[in-house]
């Protein structure tokens, strides 16, 4: 099927056609027929599938339909539009979504007078408002800013005729499941629904039921289904290496572009720190950042300003990067679906994508849940030692590679480690030991001798009574994180606190 056999305006046909355009994607043949039937509709479809156009097209073309002309608004029209109501209300749970959600109302829209605009937090109301008090036939929002505005009366929904819930598993993950309820509840009963995830839990089916009647329900993938151009594999390794894997992979692989999945706030900047550090370019991109930063630290990633962007699940929402090669998940994520969703990021449009997981020990159970549900062999098991030889940018900084002892851990790999940061963490644990511990064996190791093991041996030797004193200095002294734990038995948590 071609777009050319949908029955689509000759406007949205031109704008389909200057995107580039020939063919819909299942989700769409399915779904934008019974959308301009007026049907109501449940949409169950991975990303990367096509599904923004897929209501965005109908829309569209719904609203041109029945559009009074003295509402026609094109392009250099100067009049006011302050009467014209809101028609179609799109609701997305995050920002990055919402303007992507937006892009495309104005991509496939640009030739039928339309206007839309969108609202969401993070920034000033000001230009948000005057957007609205202009006049837009169609609004895409977050739910924590439209309500806000509505409570202000600036924005009426009485007249709207189609609503559409996106991303509806994450609105109940981010807590919006009572703010949704508020505004629905706004609505004229007599509407047009739809509503598009990317998982069907129980939650969401039950709200499907309260918002929609009769609706069509339209599954173009398992949501429990990897993309098939995407190559998965998975290392298993201590997560204290975790970083020193990822810096050799971004060493010796083709990681031209990659995204990387972090399951903290915090994880995500302290990743994005070390990376940096290491002279790798990255930015972080999370709930924490301002709208600002968090658009442009994803502008510099498309631009391909920098190299690495480090992300949580939820901001990673609504990222859309063409020819992504590498997905790397630094943690792995709670649940199957949420794996799935995250590789999916790579391998779109036909292209080939790689996911790469880093498995520590704790995590394998999660590991052995998503086998279950992509297929036991679906995932390559990896070992560091497949990789190409490791050769650093600065070879004068690193000593021979060494073997480190693992411990009751069975599957470490082999890393070396920079002379440097341990140097620095020699000469601090060094000063410490002289204030805390009787042993004067410490005062006759020479600084460049220290290692990991050698670390943890003067530790064990000597007789600190508060850890968490010696692991805030040399915090204070820039000490590496990993080999901080590993010196002091401090877990990662209280080290974070201090």
């Amino acid at each position: 099927m071609n777009f050319s056999e949908i029955a689509l305006s000759p406007e949205i046909q031109k704008a389909i056609e200057a995107e580039g355009y020939t063919q819909p994607t299942p989700i769409q043949a399915k779904a934008i027929p019974e959308v301009l039937n007026g049907r109501d509709l449940i949409g169950c479809a991975q990303t990367g599938t096509g599904k923004t156009a897929a209501f965005a097209l109908p829309i569209l073309e719904l609203l041109l339909l029945d559009q009074p002309v003295h509402k026609v608004h094109h392009k250099g029209d100067k009049q006011k539009r302050s009467n014209t109501p809101i028609r179609a209300l799109i609701l997305s749970p995050t920002r990055e979504l919402a303007q992507q959600i937006g892009d495309s109302f104005d991509s496939y829209g640009r030739y039928t007078g339309l206007k839309s605009t969108i609202i969401y937090g993070g920034v000033s109301q000001g230009k948000q408002m005057q957007a609205l008090r202009y006049g837009v036939d169609i609004l895409v929002a977050t739910p924590g800013r439209l309500l806000d505005l509505m409570n202000q009366r600036i924005v009426s929904l009485n007249e709207v005729e189609i609503v559409v819930l996106d991303e509806a598993d994450h609105m109940l993950d981010m807590g919006f499941i009572i703010d949704i309820k508020k505004i629905l509840s706004t609505l004229p009963e007599k509407r047009q629904s739809l509503l598009f995830s990317a998982t069907m839990p129980s939650e969401i089916v039950k709200l499907a039921q309260q918002m929609l009647k009769d609706p069509v329900k339209i599954q173009v993938a398992s949501v429990s289904a990897a993309a098939d151009p995407v190559e998965q594999q998975v290392y298993f390794i201590d997560r204290k290496y975790k970083t020193a894997l990822l810096l050799r992979m971004l060493d010796t692989l083709p990681m031209t572009s990659v995204l990387v999945f972090s399951r903290t706030k915090h994880g995500a900047d302290r990743l994005t720190k070390e990376l940096n550090k290491s002279g790798v370019p990255a930015e972080a991109i999370h709930g924490d950042k301002a709208q600002t930063a968090r658009q442009r630290a994803l502008n510099r990633f498309k631009e391909r300003r920098s190299r690495v962007l480090v992300a949580t699940d939820i901001a990673a929402r609504g990222i859309d990067v063409e020819e992504l090669p590498y997905v790397v998940n630094y943690d792995m994520p709670d649940a199957a679906e949420t794996y799935v969703h995250r590789i999916g990021r790579t391998g779109r449009a036909g292209l080939k994508g790689t996911a790469i997981s880093f498995c520590a020990n704790d995590e394998r159970d999660t590991l052995r849940h998503i086998k279950r549900i992509v297929g036991n062999n679906a995932i390559t098991v990896k070992t560091p030692e497949s990789l190409p030889a490791w050769t650093p940018r600065d070879p004068s900084d690193y000593p021979e590679p060494k073997v480190l002892k693992a411990g009751k851990h069975e599957f470490i790999p082999a890393f070396h480690t920079p002379i440097k940061p341990l140097s620095k963490a020699g000469a601090a644990v060094q000063s410490i030991l002289k204030d805390t511990s009787s042993n004067k064996k410490s005062k006759n190791v020479q600084e460049d001798s220290y290692d990991i093991e050698h670390l943890i041996s003067k530790k064990e030797k000597s007789s600190l009574s508060d850890s968490e004193s010696v692991a805030l200095k040399l915090k204070a002294e820039g000490v590496d994180y990993s080999i901080i734990i590993r010196a002091t038995g401090i877990s990662r948590e209280a080290l974070i606190k201090l």
